[in-house]
């Protein structure tokens, strides 16, 4: 992906599927595969996939930790479609409350971090342990500025020992998460995004094609 210059070209920031990208461990291995294959004298080309819902690029909804919480087919609508901040975080463990709260976030907003698991290809490596996530502490601070959807550039956004509740802090408060975003090349700003997960009834989460461009 090239760095953004142009203001009216779209940037894809979701990662490719492919046999075996990295998941999260426990989870099934991704499969692509041909069902029916015209160069093997089938009658068409038909591929059948298998991986769960939150692999490559996903978002979750609030029933993923959320009991009897809202399922990824009742994504609102009116957030699919609107201005994001892509805030850069310098620290390389974890977003700390202390970088988070040096932006001026607002209510209803749609906040991206990028962060130092940008730096490689993790879609074709091996899963990371050491991934940046985001900090209990800078959660709390997203729910109480009540923004509407945050994302992250790694397959979750919580950690070894918090995932369960930076999950919660948010879901819990209608704060959709977008996972697995590619953020390489994505200078720091304003952006209007696209956001369209697969509308799948009663899933705690879908694989997503997020686009962006410059505002």
């Amino acid at each position: 992906m090239k760095t953004i210059n142009n203001p009216k070209c779209w940037t894809d920031l979701s990662a490719p599927v492919t046999n075996k990208m990295v998941h999260w461990p426990g989870e099934p291995e991704v499969s692509v595969c041909k069902l029916f294959d015209m160069n093997k004298g089938g009658p068409a080309n038909v591929t059948t996939l298998s991986m769960s819902a939150h692999t490559g690029t996903h978002m979750d909804a609030p029933l993923h930790f959320v009991k009897n919480g809202k399922d990824i087919s009742m994504f609102p609508l009116d957030l699919m479609i609107g201005p994001a901040r892509v805030i850069e975080i310098k620290h390389d463990r974890f977003i700390p409350l202390e970088e988070v709260k040096q932006y001026e976030i607002n209510p209803t907003e749609r906040v991206i971090f990028k962060t130092k698991n940008s730096l490689s290809e993790w879609a074709k490596q091996e899963f990371k342990r050491d991934y940046v996530y985001l900090s209990s502490e800078a959660a709390q601070y997203l729910k109480e500025k009540k923004i509407s959807i945050v994302g992250i550039d790694y397959i979750s956004i919580g950690g070894k020992n918090n995932g369960k509740e930076v999950h919660q802090t948010l879901l819990g408060n209608n704060i959709w998460i977008i996972e697995g975003l590619f953020l390489k090349d994505v200078i720091p700003g304003l952006y209007e995004m696209i956001c369209m997960p697969v509308k799948i009834k009663d899933s705690d989460g879908a694989p997503a094609r997020v686009i962006i461009r410059k505002i």
